[in-house]
């Protein structure tokens, strides 16, 4: 069995966790690991034992350590990832033209598919099917499997006249 690595970490057990509480999620793993690398920095530590002591994966371990080595401290304080949110799919003026069609019970819509066809028509937007059934069960709390009225195009006049209440003459 081969001998673990020899690193030597210039940052004090202080500094490092001092960093540790400035930082949080990923960073700190690093740092985790690198505190445990100090505490062990006499007899050295393998890339499986600094695993079981810190639940990160060696191949991270191994990773980390080499980009320390190399580089030093600054690449591990940054995780290389981008910040904010993603851009919106639709714009505010396409969202109240979607909540529009989606709450009218007359639109004549009967799936995600017609509804797609309608965003590519009318919005001039190609997004994927999933894209469109995510947005709409965040935003308007639609559902895939939802049974719809029959006949959505009735004529209102027979509609008031059959759900208007039977006289009591008749009754009788």
């Amino acid at each position: 069995m081969s001998k673990p690595l020899q690193i030597k970490i210039t940052e004090s057990v202080s500094e490092l966790r001092k960093l540790q509480s400035q930082h949080v999620g990923l960073i700190n793993n690093r740092l985790l690991m690198l505190i445990e690398i100090k505490n062990h920095e006499k007899e050295g530590i393998s890339k499986r034992d600094l695993s079981l002591f810190t639940g990160i994966n060696h191949n991270s371990i191994i990773k980390w350590r080499k980009m320390y080595m190399q580089f030093g401290i600054e690449p591990l304080l940054s995780h290389g990832r981008v910040s904010g949110f993603k851009k919106a799919v639709f714009s505010i003026e396409e969202h109240k033209k979607l909540e529009q069609l989606l709450t009218n019970p007359k639109n004549g819509i009967k799936g995600y598919t017609a509804l797609l066809a309608w965003v590519a028509k009318e919005l001039s937007k190609d997004i994927k099917y999933i894209t469109l059934l995510k947005y709409t069960e965040r935003h308007f709390k639609s559902k895939i499997k939802v049974t719809r009225k029959n006949l959505v195009k009735k004529e209102e006049i027979l509609v008031d006249i059959f759900n208007k209440p039977l006289m009591k003459s008749a009754i009788n």
